[in-house]
């Protein structure tokens, strides 16, 4: 799959941190809020802590394993402005330094939404392998450790006029792709535009894709800027969300879409960048697939299937959320966050 788009590659994501510390950095719902986005190697990463109304018990932070969301290490800490990098030396002292969440705890109950805790450090590259069209990787580059980012754990809300699709974000498995989509659509991107593509079913039959992020609505648009392909571990299966790009690699921008089943999709692992997981909207999801289209996926109804508007809120607790949807009539479609 492709979207017939060429832009510039660039190293990095290029997002403005401005705006990112206000968006990402603080929420009215989160009870542990961190100070600012980029924390330094080796300096403090200065938080606060609220306690919940009505929560009881020892306050503490937990840090949490991506994926398992199994305690790492647990601290007690107190109402007020903390410095994380004191509480857990293990952060700078850790020579793997792997993506974790660290997240209040009240007594036993995880409270309040987590905040990721992204290292910076160098991703693998792709490139294209003409003689096969696959991709390949190359070697880590030689790039240090250079701290994290802190921004605390949200859902995406997919507002279509089909419905809503709520996507709980995976930064273990793709971290500048899930800051990026964070970063478009807390910037208004994602605002009354058509969802351009929809393939209910490939020849042979399996159910493909629902693809949307082009504010042109013809496939070829972008934000302006590109960013690496990441080498994601989420397997492309149903409610899953997945980068598109153009035929080069390193060319993710804006355009995502949405699987609709294993059997269709699973060719894309390795290939295009999964980085989010739905929770809710299987009627959405159903409803747009029975869109009218024409033989190259664009819908044909009038007026045409659009994304109106893709908000932000806070995740629920690390670990304790809702599990990603499963395929109606085909659970062994489902992976876990």
């Amino acid at each position: 799959m492709t979207t017939r788009f060429t832009t510039r590659r660039i190293a990095s994501c290029g997002i403005p941190s401005a705006a990112l510390i206000a968006c990402l950095g603080s929420t009215a719902l989160a009870q542990l809020k961190p100070d600012r986005l980029y924390n330094g190697v080796n300096r403090p990463i200065p938080m606060s802590v609220v306690r919940p109304d009505g929560a009881q018990g020892e306050l503490s932070i937990q840090l949490l394993a991506a994926g398992t969301a199994e305690v790492v290490k647990s601290a007690p800490v107190k109402e007020g402005p903390i410095n994380l990098a004191s509480i857990f030396p293990s952060l700078w002292e850790d020579s793997t330094h792997p993506l974790v969440y660290a997240q209040l705890a009240a007594g036993e109950d995880r409270v309040g939404a987590a905040v990721v805790l992204q290292p910076m450090d160098g991703p693998r590259i792709a490139e294209l392998r003409p003689e096969v069209t696959k991709v390949q990787w190359l070697p880590p580059a030689e790039r240090a450790f250079s701290g994290y980012r802190a921004y605390i754990d949200r859902v995406a809300v997919v507002e279509t006029t089909a419905g809503d699709i709520q996507f709980v974000m995976r930064p273990e498995v793709a971290p500048n792709t899930v800051f990026n989509f964070l970063h478009l659509a807390e910037s208004g991107f994602y605002t009354d535009i058509l969802i351009h593509r929809i393939v209910p079913r490939r020849p042979d039959g399996a159910p493909f894709v629902i693809q949307f992020g082009d504010p042109t609505g013809t496939g070829s648009g972008s934000p302006g800027y590109s960013i690496d392909l990441e080498r994601s571990t989420l397997p492309h299966t149903y409610g899953v969300l997945s980068m598109a790009r153009a035929p080069q690699p390193n060319t993710n921008g804006s355009q995502v879409f949405i699987c609709l089943s294993r059997e269709g999709t699973q060719a894309l692992d390795g290939e295009y960048c999964s980085f989010a997981q739905a929770i809710s909207g299987t009627d959405a999801i159903t409803a747009l697939t029975a869109t009218s289209v024409d033989a190259e996926g664009r819908p044909t109804t009038d007026p045409p299937p659009k994304v109106k508007n893709v908000r932000l809120v806070d995740a629920s607790p690390y670990g304790v959320g809702p599990k990603p949807l499963l395929r109606p009539q085909a659970a062994p479609d489902a992976t876990k966050r």
